[in-house]
């Protein structure tokens, strides 16, 4: 098997199990645009933004460290044992202190009485952060279907206690009129989002027990390279939560009074995140991609056709996320109303074909970092995903005032170009990569173009349909005569055959 197609079997598995999950969890999608009102589904989204930025904290890129480290080491093992017993020490430390603290929390963001929903955060944090190495033991040992069913399990039980509580539930005291559950679970509201989510992050524990049981613990002077080579990664991670989060988690403050006649800050917030939910088939790719390539990389880094082999994976997946982001974009008015079930939630659906896009130049970044990677420079990657988040910040507080939640999505994309700019920039000076620049840039543009002119032209028209056969046509007309014709993955087959 060629090395490019070893590595799209593995983002196949990632992928696959992404998807599968992330469709499972789409089905709460309408359940909870069914169930809360906008204003109700805005406490969510701000919550999760706020989870996202001490996810990167709790872990603070060791997982990329463990996969250097333990690559290039005759005993891997003692290498997950050093970085798992330090991310051990911090999760306690730090999850104790805002367990404890969690009053404090809730009335500083404004939900009073509502300690017990920042508590179940603490202890999701605390879960996914102790499991955090022992799935990327999984990936390093190229594990990819034990990964990939315990990710299903989880979102599978996630999901089933949604329902339980949402559906189930008020479905069983609506035909019996008594109360069900006790006193303590009953009439959560929003707060069984959480509850559903903290109890499947502890199901993985059993699971990675004897990664725990076997653990031999130690913290000795191998860890400072270690740390150093992470804290960078912490930077750009927490960074690069700022691109993706920042406006979610700002909308409610930056929002003008009555900037939406119809909404409140936090109804605006709640039709913004629900619609940020459908860049979520950009952010698949992206995930899938990153899951399998960051041991592919490394374990090709010592090959002399290494630089050819990561222009072709570059390649082939801007062909794959520029045609997604086309086709999603030109369909989203079909499949959108199934998904979200109250009109209201629809009014902020111009915002996704510039998260999408945004989506598709993040993968792109995500391929361009292999340079710093592998050269030990993340300082660099982190000062570039800083710049971005630099970026991100001054668009949001320049544009949400003027543009509301349209603002934050431009934000988003805007950064992730900028990221992308630079990195090429310094990367091709530092690790000569040879990326197929012309061919890359003609379909992001044609993508774009296409996108706009759907936009501006077709959508509320008679020729919406066939417009969208004829740009997708067009589209894959152009991979085959440019790629598929020419031979791009018979010639990726000889090389990695040498």
């Amino acid at each position: 098997m060629g090395q490019l197609s070893k590595l799209a079997s593995q983002t196949a598995i990632y992928g696959l199990s992404s998807i599968v999950g992330r469709f499972l969890s789409y089905l709460l999608v309408p359940l909870y645009t069914e169930v809360f009102a906008p204003g109700e589904y805005g406490v969510v989204t701000e919550l999760y933004a706020y989870m996202a930025f001490f996810n990167v904290v709790f872990t603070y890129g060791l997982e990329t460290a463990y996969f250097r480290f333990a690559s290039k080491s005759d005993d891997p093992l003692s290498f997950f044992n050093l970085t798992q017993s330090s991310i051990i020490v911090t999760t306690i430390l730090l999850g104790g202190f805002l367990y404890f603290s969690s009053g404090f929390v809730a009335d500083a963001l404004g939900y009073v009485n509502q300690t017990h929903i920042i508590k179940w955060l603490v202890v999701i944090l605390m879960a996914d952060a102790l499991v955090a190495l022992p799935f990327a033991r999984l990936r390093l040992e190229g594990k990819a279907k034990r990964f990939a069913s315990l990710k299903l399990a989880n979102i599978s039980l996630n999901i089933g206690l949604n329902l339980f509580f949402l559906v189930l539930i008020p479905f069983m005291e609506g035909n019996s009129g008594e109360t069900i559950l006790p006193s303590f679970l009953a009439n959560l509201g929003v707060g069984y989002v959480f509850l559903s989510n903290m109890v499947a992050n502890l199901f993985y524990l059993p699971f990675f027990a004897s990664y725990f049981t076997r653990l031999k613990f130690s913290l000795d002077k191998r860890l400072w390279p270690i740390l150093a080579y992470s804290l960078p990664l912490l930077l750009m991670g927490f960074a690069g939560v700022t691109n993706e989060m920042l406006s979610r988690a700002l909308l409610r403050f930056l929002l003008p009074e009555d900037f939406y006649p119809d909404q409140t800050k936090l109804e605006a917030l709640g039709i913004f995140g629900a619609c940020y939910k459908f860049s979520v088939f950009m952010t698949l790719a992206v995930q899938a991609f990153r899951y399998a390539s960051e041991p592919f990389f490394f374990s090709n880094s010592a090959n002399k056709e290494s630089p050819e082999l990561f222009s072709r994976v570059m390649h082939a997946f801007i062909i794959f996320s520029t045609f997604s982001w086309l086709v999603i974009s030109l369909l989203l008015g079909d499949f959108a109303p199934i998904l979200l079930r109250q009109d209201a939630y629809l009014k902020g659906l111009h915002v996704v074909p510039w998260l999408l896009g945004g989506g598709v130049f993040l993968g792109i970044y995500f391929n361009l970092s292999v340079w710093y990677k592998l050269t030990d420079k993340t300082m660099y990657g982190a000062w570039i995903t800083v710049f971005g988040a630099v970026v991100t910040i001054m668009l949001n507080i320049l544009l949400i005032p003027r543009l509301g939640y349209l603002g934050g999505a431009i934000a988003a994309f805007s950064s992730y170009f900028v990221m992308v700019l630079i990195s090429f920039y310094l990367g091709q000076k530092r690790y000569y990569i040879p990326y197929q620049v012309v061919k890359g840039l003609i379909y992001i543009i044609l993508a774009a173009v296409f996108i706009w002119a759907f936009y501006f032209w077709g959508i509320d028209t008679a020729f919406r349909y066939p417009m969208i056969v004829g740009e997708v046509f067009i589209f894959l007309t152009l991979v085959y005569l440019m790629d598929i014709r020419s031979g791009l993955f018979k010639r990726e087959k000889a090389i990695s055959s040498e």
